[in-house]
């Protein structure tokens, strides 16, 4: 029995078109995709700054061998219970020369207040490895730690005497085999030294000649000479002896800071207020949590920051209610202050413990100064 009839032609079914809306939405999904995968995997020229980990100064710290210890120590002197938190903060930089962010990273970011998000040049420098802006801020942190430390201990009343220890040698350093790690230089062609700057000076007074170095090496007093280099920067012309030195100080006592893989220099007044608490019975805080940042100087001079709206969401996240901003930073904060959150406006220690001081007593904190728009 036949099926089909053998002389009969067979048309097929025209073929149904898809409707115009399919495939408008079809071709829509597929350059949504192409975009979404560009915007993740495309390069770009920025990074994205946001809020870091919370350390408090009165408390302890992990070390990289995962002992717990305080974070602030003191040998040689007395010391008291301290309560609450001081706490100092950090930024973290999503992305590096090696790996930028994003552009749906950045997107993100854009609009979370807690980020901010900043052109690669201005955290990674051109020409700058980064191993070389580890070390730098490295060397900045460890300079902070000691500011912090002579302007807590001169507060306090300490006689405190300045002095420029060598921090490290560059490869084609004109001191290489004259001059060695922690050195201290006290005087350069007869002029003594206390401070970078003036070594810089009478370094650079001599226009190439033989410098005369007076130093201190493991408690013996040694004469030294470097016949400097030549250097141009901006067309002109500097004397280098090739060292990375430390602004450091003879102290009474023994001041330990623990505190690993944070450089920079902007937890310098939480360091002092830190060591204050320490070496004074009572709590200076009022044993309430309060957070803060800012550069410090062994006078006391309290200077500005990077980050500091991250830093603000950061104390924020850590439960803190007051914030002790540098006065240098408060055209950066008008504005831009989390929900929940009190600032305080410091130019100088003294003005950070007054602050403390008020928080403590429960005085009236509407009579000290905040930021405010000009």
């Amino acid at each position: 029995m036949a099926l089909f009839d053998e002389g009969m032609t067979v048309v097929p079914a025209p073929r149904r078109r898809m409707p115009r809306a399919m495939t408008v939405g079809i071709w829509s999904l597929t350059v949504a995709l192409f975009s979404l995968l560009a915007l993740t995997v495309l390069p770009t020229n920025f990074v994205i700054q946001q809020p870091g980990p919370v350390f408090n100064t009165l408390g302890t710290v992990k070390t990289s061998a995962g002992e717990e210890v305080p974070l602030i120590s003191v040998d040689g002197a007395q010391t008291y219970p301290t309560k609450g938190a001081l706490d100092l903060l950090t930024v973290q930089v999503a992305g590096s020369r090696e790996r930028t962010s994003s552009w749906f990273e950045l997107a993100l970011a854009w609009f979370d207040p807690a980020k901010a998000v900043l052109p690669i040049d201005d955290v990674f420098p051109k020409g700058q490895s980064t191993e070389e802006r580890n070390q730098e801020s490295a060397v900045m942190m460890v300079d902070s730690q000691k500011e912090a430390t002579a302007a807590a201990l001169i507060h306090l009343g300490y006689d405190v005497k300045a002095m420029v220890r060598v921090y490290g040698l560059t490869d084609d350093s004109a001191a290489q085999g004259i001059l060695q790690k922690d050195d201290i230089i006290r005087a350069a062609n007869g002029t003594p030294i206390t401070e970078t700057d003036q070594l810089r000076a009478v370094i650079n007074q001599g226009a190439g000649a033989p410098v005369e170095l007076e130093i201190e090496r493991d408690g013996k007093t040694l004469t030294e000479t470097v016949t400097p280099k030549s250097a141009t920067t901006d067309g002109k012309t500097t004397w280098l002896i090739g060292v990375t030195t430390l602004h450091d100080y003879d102290f009474p006592i023994d001041v330990t800071i623990q505190l690993d893989n944070v450089g920079g220099p902007s937890a310098g007044m939480m360091f002092a207020l830190g060591i204050i608490d320490t070496l004074t019975p009572g709590e200076l805080n009022g044993g309430e949590q309060v957070a803060g940042t800012g550069t410090i100087d062994a006078a006391g001079e309290v200077g500005p920051i990077g980050g500091i709206r991250q830093k603000m969401f950061g104390a924020v996240g850590a439960g803190a209610h007051w914030f002790l901003a540098p006065t240098s930073n408060c055209d950066e904060v008008v504005g831009h202050v989390p929900a929940g959150l009190r600032v305080f406006s410091v130019s100088t220690l003294d003005q950070a413990i007054t602050v403390l001081d008020t928080i403590r007593t429960g005085g009236d904190l509407d009579a000290l100064p905040t930021c405010t728009a000009p």
